[in-house]
């Protein structure tokens, strides 16, 4: 069912920086980046390092395939959006799409605004090794999936006219964390292997409860903090979002 009320204010596809076209661009060159570094490091698994079958349980794979979906997401519907504009139609394809898969977009943009971030500081201060740069792939590599994804999330916080996180995305993000440790222990169940060394009850003892539960409350402050940042955003950029508007015909 479509619905005028959505995104009326085309916070979704709009910057106080840039125009709707030069939004459209950065973000679908983002995820072309993305994509040539999940396809290239799930080839060079699947042929040097024999580890293909456990790429999909890679939490950091997971979340770095939703910035991927993300970012070709909302650089289409933002080209579209420039196109329209253009032909003085203010809109965009997703605001006449059905209310789930509109609520689906927003909560892949709340995913991909603060998982990163808790994959990030996951990473390191707990899994970080001397290995982390040990050859040119290597470092290529968690620079791309450990330190860029952060930023291509904080790109979207800071630089975009995207609104505040819904508060049912909390609960939900901190669930689908949950859902999670079923594909890791599947994981291990079925492969042998612990994706992640702090999962491994063995080894972790009653320390991996406070892992688990830890992650949890980091992801809470981690949108709060994020939904606080995207408020104090609004408020400087109030008078740049009203000029880009005017600039860039957007109503």
């Amino acid at each position: 069912m479509a619905s005028t009320e959505f995104d009326r204010e085309r916070k979704l596809v709009t910057s106080y920086l840039f125009s709707p076209l030069a939004l459209a661009a950065i973000r679908l060159l983002i995820a072309l980046y993305v994509l040539v570094v999940l396809i290239f490091t799930l080839i060079r698994e699947a042929t040097v390092t024999n580890e293909a079958e456990s790429y999909l349980s890679y939490f950091t794979n997971l979340t770095y395939i939703g910035i991927c979906a993300y970012f070709f997401a909302s650089g289409v519907q933002t080209f579209l959006y420039s196109r329209n504009t253009k032909e003085g139609e203010a809109q965009y394809p997703l605001q006449q799409w059905p209310r789930f898969l509109r609520y689906l977009h927003v909560l892949l943009l709340s995913t991909i605004v603060t998982y990163p971030i808790l994959v990030t500081i996951v990473y390191w201060v707990l899994l970080a090794s001397s290995s982390t740069f040990k050859t040119p792939y290597t470092a290529w590599s968690n620079i791309s999936k450990h330190a860029l994804n952060a930023v291509f999330g904080l790109f979207e916080i800071l630089l975009t006219n995207v609104g505040p996180l819904p508060w049912i995305d909390m609960p939900v993000t901190v669930v689908l964390l949950g859902g999670y440790l079923g594909v890791a222990y599947i994981t291990y169940a079925t492969q042998g292997i612990y994706t992640y060394s702090f999962l491994d009850p063995k080894k972790q003892g009653k320390l991996l409860a406070a892992y688990i539960i830890g992650i949890a409350v980091g992801q809470c402050i981690i949108f709060l903090i994020v939904t606080g940042i995207i408020h104090l955003r609004q408020r400087v950029t109030k008078r740049k979002v009203v000029e880009a508007q005017k600039t860039h015909g957007g109503r």
